[in-house]
């Protein structure tokens, strides 16, 4: 199938069975179905009206499931050119409005001005070890409300080192991958 675009489901909500048109681009790993049903299970309570940041958007499957699920706006950050036009075209098709989409380095973006967050998806590319990094960026730039919801997806045997005012809810593995659900405290100690 090299070469050939693969199609990943939307899997609840107003967009629940629609098909995200996923480019054949090296790195790309979509969160499988089955984590995607889990989490938004774990953040069903928390989805509406929710001001989210799909950070190393990829796909996108993660932002746009919670734009199905009443989240009130998405902003979907992703460096490489050709994810972010598949994720704009996915976007405009589904009419999926509330997602804004920057073409940028996860670590340079959050470097501009900050505006918080009530949910975050941290998915970077595995190769790339950025959990600390973007962690650190995030929490010290300012853009996580008070008690945010951090979600991260790393390969099963790491543990990324993250702060410590991020209280673990809610974890699980599938295959290779382990999927944390986290809330953000104020008042603890950031290390």
């Amino acid at each position: 199938m090299k070469g050939r675009p693969g199609r990943i489901r939307i899997i609840g909500g107003s967009l629940r069975n629609s098909r995200l048109e996923v480019p054949d681009l090296p790195g790309l790993r979509p969160t499988p179905e089955r984590v995607r049903e889990t989490l938004f299970n774990w953040l069903a309570p928390t989805l509406a009206g929710v001001h989210a940041l799909d950070l190393c958007a990829g796909t996108g499957a993660l932002g746009i499931e919670a734009l199905s699920r009443g989240a009130a706006q998405v902003q979907f950050v992703e460096r490489d050119p050709r994810a972010a036009q598949a994720l704009r075209a996915n976007l405009a098709r589904l009419k999926a409005d509330g997602g804004a989409v920057d073409t940028a380095d996860a670590q340079a973006w959050l470097q501009t001005a900050a505006r918080p967050f009530g949910l975050v998806f941290m998915d970077p590319p595995f190769a790339l070890d950025l959990w600390s990094a973007l962690a650190q960026g995030l929490e010290q730039g300012g853009w996580l409300a008070a008690a945010a919801r951090i979600y991260v997806e790393s390969p099963r045997d790491v543990a990324p080192e993250l702060p410590a005012n991020w209280l673990l809810q809610r974890e699980g593995v599938a295959g290779e991958v382990r999927h944390a659900l986290y809330r953000r405290a104020d008042g603890l100690p950031l290390s």
